[in-house]
């Protein structure tokens, strides 16, 4: 089984408050629509927060999901994502999913995972010659995501790995759409 794991434990410092709970008129806030498409698309979620998000970890537990809190968050990225794995060490591989990326298209997440069921180690999509989101992971990565710690994510992992890494052509947007500031999230909405 292919596992999904959607890191939501960032600090939002550059948006200026908790840009997850953002909400764009009209729409669901920003790490709720995330997390529906990767469970739009894998059996299995968990998602990752920090300590002091509870509203956040409250919506998230709302979807009928798996929520972790990660006591190291504020250490970085590598922290949560070795946490989201933890969580799921017996998967065949993981799809890591980052929760400000909300326009990731449920039949690319799926697409990521089908490549790891047939036989691929490391995928990540690309559009237009762009790498983006979610990566996929096979299990032979266990140990290496599960040492992660600061904030480089599985960055040094897929650039040590080259040779086993998995390009997927996507027309999908939104592998390269994040939300790092409120102007992002404006012109993504």
């Amino acid at each position: 089984m292919i596992a999904g794991v959607l890191l939501a434990a960032g600090a939002g410092t550059r948006f200026g408050g908790d840009k997850l709970l953002f909400r764009p008129p009209g729409k669901t806030p920003i790490g709720l629509t995330a997390l529906r498409n990767l469970k739009a698309a894998l059996p299995s979620i968990v998602a990752v927060v920090r300590p002091e998000h509870i509203e956040l970890r409250q919506l998230l537990e709302g979807e009928d999901v798996r929520v972790i809190v990660c006591a190291d968050a504020q250490l970085g990225m590598g922290h949560s994502l070795a946490a989201g794995v933890a969580a799921q060490p017996a998967a065949d591989g993981w799809v890591i999913a980052l929760a400000d990326m909300p326009r990731i298209r449920p039949d690319t997440i799926t697409a990521v995972a089908r490549a790891l069921e047939q036989g691929a180690e490391i995928v990540v999509p690309v559009l237009a010659g762009r790498r983006g989101h979610p990566v996929g992971f096979s299990c032979r990565f266990r140990d290496q995501l599960l040492a992660l710690s600061g904030d480089t994510g599985a960055r040094e992992i897929v650039a040590a790995n080259r040779p086993l890494l998995r390009e997927l052509k996507v027309d999908d947007p939104g592998v390269i759409q994040d939300i790092d500031t409120l102007a992002d999230a404006q012109r993504i909405s």
